[in-house]
């Protein structure tokens, strides 16, 4: 063959070399691209899956606090709504007993103003029967200072009898 067959065939070989180099290096080089492509993507994958969870998260516990905050507002609702029954019994049980002491006051008020009529009542029976009774005595002492003159005016009288018969 001649050198110019020779250094063509070379030339073909080497340029098909080169393009098998040329080409496996080009296969090498996306195989590695796309390798880096893919962590990148599967890196970013793993952000927002993380950003996700913490998103999640964060919504759990925001959605905890608001039922920790409704069940703290429950329960001072529950609790005033406890004082407030407490207090009422309690103002209710004072009115209670503030009628019954009233009550008491005008009894014992009551009474008194009975005891005091009846007093009243009773001393003016007993005016009354002092009074007959000191009318009846006076009546008794002068029936019997009119029995006693009488007897005293008989005997006078007999007593003079006697006399003027003597004479």
């Amino acid at each position: 063959k001649w050198a110019g067959e020779r250094d063509a065939d070379d030339y073909t070989k080497r340029m098909a070399q080169e393009r098998r180099e040329s080409l496996a290096f080009r296969n090498a080089e996306g195989k590695r691209i796309r390798e880096l492509e893919g962590q990148l993507k599967s890196y970013a994958q793993q952000e927002e899956h993380e950003s996700n969870e913490l998103k999640w998260a964060g919504e759990r516990d925001a959605d905890d606090y608001k039922k920790q905050m409704d069940k703290e507002r429950r329960d001072s609702l529950a609790s005033r709504n406890a004082e407030g029954k407490r207090i009422r019994n309690l103002e209710g049980q004072m009115k209670a007993d503030e009628h019954h002491n009233e009550h008491e006051s005008y009894e014992l008020k009551w009474a008194g103003e009975r005891d005091a009529d009846d007093y009243t009542k009773r001393m003016a029976q007993e005016r009354r029967e002092s009074l007959a009774f000191r009318n009846a005595e006076g009546k008794r002492i002068r029936e019997l200072e009119g029995q006693l003159k009488s007897y005293a005016q008989q005997e006078e009288h007999e007593s003079n009898e006697l006399k003027w018969a003597g004479e």
